[in-house]
């Protein structure tokens, strides 16, 4: 799977967000705060993404409009999986480890990350 960019991986969380087919406006209106994008950048970051084949553009009347073709659990699973396999060797408690040891996450996050594998297991 292509990766994103960081300002496709925004547009991409909005339209995941909607959970149905968004205009080019919805975007920018979404966008508006984090990044206020002039409608050409939108329209040529969604075109981009139509032709990496993350989203399906549909014409209606006299718009686009935009569906995702990859769904964000999956994008997130893949890219997760390359950062474990890329940094740490394909070893998910390296990664722990690594940020664990690095104060990035403390006993609490662990103690979450216990209860959700519990969870997983059925405990």
């Amino acid at each position: 799977m292509k990766k994103l960019g960081d300002a496709e991986l925004e547009i991409m969380l909005a339209v995941w967000a909607a959970g149905e087919p968004v205009s080019s406006a919805y975007v920018q209106e979404k966008l508006r705060g984090s990044r206020d994008w002039a409608l050409p950048a939108i329209l040529t970051s969604l075109s981009r993404l139509v032709d990496k084949g993350f989203l399906a553009c549909e014409k209606r009347g006299r718009g686009n409009w935009y569906r995702p073709l990859i769904s964000e659990s999956d994008y997130k699973a893949a890219e997760g999986r390359g950062i474990i396999d890329r940094l740490y060797g394909s070893s998910f408690t390296g990664m722990v480890a690594s940020l664990y040891n690095g104060k990035a996450i403390d006993r609490d996050d662990l103690a979450e990350l216990r209860q959700y594998l519990d969870t997983l297991e059925g405990k």
